[in-house]
């Protein structure tokens, strides 16, 4: 049925093919290149629509334009695309073809400026002087590794070889949203550039906590960039990229589904510093070229909750983590010799190192109704009472990982056909040693004629140190035959890929195990084998897609349109234990498969109006899942959108007469949709499909602009997120009416 089904999307791409002819128009590329040596795009070998995989390509200028400072404004605008915005910076869950994953390893890779960011955890962050952002869905492992079966996204940030002089930027809006950018471009010789970038941002907030009236979304953010580019010959080009961030934030607006109310009473935040430094050194002879990328990575940060997000005091996670990164890449591309035969091979290494420390801090409720009322259920005639109304779950990790990989890629062209195949030899290891500790006691009381007298009182004393560790191996091949139109209009492609992630280890549960650990000491329950909820395995994929890439000149139009079936094994999902547990646990989820179809348009209707179109439409569900408790087999994926939209029209007014200086006024109206989402696995709960109207005028004057804008102006409510604790349901609620003004100032030397 699957193959009569991409059979016939692959017949009416070609019908849709034969109805147009025309000239294809030149495009002007959006990455920087030095000479012949492009030290951005290092494993594209051409034009992305020209590649057989879906992709999207925005330039600085429309990144600008729809004011977009960070991945998550990046959301529907890319089909099937999806990363919302709940919590703090540090969930930075993204979706793609219902791939995806909220904690631990991600589903889609991120470079900015060449250097590979390994941790999620520092996926959100503002950036500024973006020249690029190209987003390529579907597997990429075989040339990017691991993490990246749902996608990568390259950012590549603006060079001080492309631009000189000076850019600023100031914005204010509601919620007492303040952000602020300056930059120093400057060229020194013809073969030497730098720049440096400093960035504010604060937000006052837009949702309160009703237990103290205080707003729990705060922000403020600093971060300074620099960029360095050096050409001392002509076959030798160097790029060194760094930057630093500082980041304080509140958190978190969770209101209870039983109130509907944000209402908690002990204290969240979430503070991270990130350094990252990236060296590129690309070289060329009449062999080859050689670009080498080595990256330092470093993220700390603390993440306090209230874990049971209710205004009785139950308990409290601060988790506290420090990473180091270390990554070498070495790309080698054949030169061509043969223009119908070229090749890339690679590889790459990394180690990253990470101390953690989790403790969860139980408090009077949480011991009452959680420990004690739970043991005296079951033992009414020697009931017990804590020593203290407050105690301490004590976890600290240490996780080296380190891994290395091997690819080569070949790509064949005879006549108008294109064939592609490359492989990845990829292994990694990873070692957890825990420390779980815990001193607490209780007594236990006897039930007299009298009423109750001490009868024993036990003390608690845990102390467990252990060591696990995981070794992946695995071989990531990808095949694709591409056919181009000879008229120029476009291509027709077909590419099968092995999409992989890496397993791990359940950090956050070990909570729950000393939890389990202690109600064993009392006669209650049963203890968790630490092994078997702690680890996870690799989740893999198989990615069959179908695509084209159409150009039609003549009504100066661009489409892009692509088929996908998505078979997966092992998939991994944060899942929460039955009962009144305070972890979360990544699951392997038996077998799931995903379905569906993106389109992207671009039209110039005249030489003042535009207009863009994605669509994504994803149809994800379980094929086979047994928890050990209930069957989720034919259930829709949690978290994920069945269908993304993006629509957008643009409007130029010309103000002056004089072509070489800059006078206009232009009008921007768009709208996002997205969902439906089924928030829990059972398929009770969801997110029906909502739209979000935005508009902006801006006023472009010679070096300046300034600008009006508006997002969600219908204030359309909406829900982002959704999870339990203890059996209890929570929800985020997305933002109502944004709307603030900018200025943007850019003077060219």
């Amino acid at each position: 049925m699957m193959k009569r089904w991409f059979l016939s999307i692959l017949l009416s791409l070609s019908v849709c093919v034969s109805a147009f002819s025309s000239e294809r128009m030149p495009e002007d590329s959006v990455f920087v290149t030095l000479n012949e040596i492009n030290i951005t795009a290092l494993k594209q070998s051409g034009r992305l629509d020209e590649e057989p995989q879906a992709s999207t390509v925005l330039s600085g200028r429309e990144v600008e334009q729809l004011g977009i400072v960070s991945m998550r404004g990046v959301s529907d605008v890319v089909p099937n695309f999806f990363m919302p915005d709940y919590g703090s910076r540090i969930t930075s869950t993204i979706y793609v073809r219902g791939i995806g994953a909220r904690m631990d390893q991600p589903s889609v890779g991120l470079n900015v400026d060449n250097v590979p960011y390994l941790n999620k955890d520092a996926y959100d962050f503002d950036i500024s002087d973006i020249a690029s952002v190209v987003m390529l869905r579907g597997p990429q492992s075989t040339l990017y590794g691991r993490n990246t079966m749902a996608g990568v996204i390259n950012i590549t940030t603006l060079s001080p070889l492309a631009f000189q002089g000076w850019r600023a930027f100031l914005e204010a809006g509601n919620g007492g949203r303040v952000r602020a950018n300056v930059g120093w471009y400057h060229k020194f010789t013809s073969k030497t550039g730098l720049s440096i970038s400093g960035d504010y941002g604060h937000l006052e907030g837009f949702y309160r906590n009703e237990y103290n009236n205080a707003k729990t979304d705060k922000e403020n953010s600093f971060s300074l960039r620099t960029k360095f580019l050096y050409e001392p010959r002509v076959n030798l080009q160097i790029q060194n990229v760094a930057g630093a961030n500082i980041l304080r934030q509140g958190g978190y607006p969770y209101e209870y589904v039983g109130t509907g109310r944000i209402e908690y009473n002990d204290t969240c935040f979430y503070r991270r510093f990130t350094f990252t430094d990236g060296l590129t050194v690309g070289y060329r002879n009449k062999d080859f070229t050689l670009t080498s990328i080595t990256s330092v990575q470093h993220i700390d940060d603390n993440m306090t909750l209230d874990q049971d997000f209710l205004p009785e005091s139950y308990f409290t996670l601060t988790q506290k983590k420090r990473e180091t990164s270390l990554t070498e890449e070495l790309v080698f591309r054949g030169s061509a010799v043969d223009s119908r035969y070229s090749w890339l091979a690679g590889a790459m290494g990394f180690y990253k190192h990470l101390n953690m420390n989790a403790p969860v801090t139980f408090k009077d409720v949480g011991i009452r109704e959680l420990i004690e009322s739970h043991r005296n259920e079951n033992n009414l005639s020697y009931p017990i009472a804590w020593d203290t109304r407050q105690f301490v779950l004590n976890s600290k990790f240490t996780i080296p990982t380190y891994g290395f990989a091997i690819y080569h890629e070949s790509d064949f062209t005879l006549d108008n056909w294109n064939f592609e195949g490359s492989l990845r030899l990829d292994y990694e290891r990873s070692d957890l040693n825990y420390h779980s500790f815990c001193n607490t006691g209780y007594q236990i009381y006897q039930a007299t004629a009298d009423g109750y007298e001490p009868y024993r009182h036990v003390d608690i004393d845990i102390n467990d140190r252990g060591h696990l560790k995981k070794d992946f191996l695995t071989l990531l091949p990808k095949v694709a035959v591409t056919y181009r139109f000879s008229s120029g209009l476009g291509n027709v492609y077909i590419n099968i890929a092995k999409g992989y992630k890496a397993g791990g280890f359940n950090t956050q549960m070990f909570s729950d195990v000393l939890q389990q650990r202690l109600m064993k000491i009392m006669g209650v329950g049963s203890q968790y084998d630490v092994e078997d909820v702690v680890a996870y395995k690799p989740e893999k994929s198989w990615n069959y897609e179908i695509g084209s890439h159409l150009h039609f000149p003549s009504r100066r139009l661009d489409l892009e349109i692509s088929a996908f079936y998505i078979d997966c094994r092992d998939q991994q999902l944060t899942m929460f234990p039955d009962g009144t547990t305070t972890g979360r646990i990544m699951a392997n989820a038996g077998k799931t498969r995903s379905f569906g179809a993106e389109l992207s348009a671009s039209l110039q209707a005249s030489s003042s109006l535009f207009f863009n179109l994605s669509y994504g439409y994803t149809n994800a569900k379980f094929r086979e899942f047994f928890n050990g408790i209930k069957d989720y087999k034919g259930k829709w994926l949690p978290y994920v959108p069945s269908n993304t939209l993006f629509l957008q029209g643009l409007y130029e007014l010309p103000l002056g007469k004089n072509p070489r200086v800059s006078n206009k006024l232009v009008f921007d109206l768009n709208m996002r949709g997205t969902g439906p989402i089924y928030w829990n696995e059972e398929n009770t709960l969801r997110q029906n499909f909502y739209a979000q109207l935005g508009a902006s005028v801006s006023w472009q004057w010679r070096d300046w602009e300034f600008k009006a804008w508006g997002r969600n102006l219908t204030n359309t409510q909406f829900h982002t997120f959704y999870f339990l604790s203890m059996g209890n349901e929570f929800l985020q609620r997305g933002r109502g009416i944004e709307g603030g003004i900018s200025v943007r100032w850019s003077l060219r030397q």
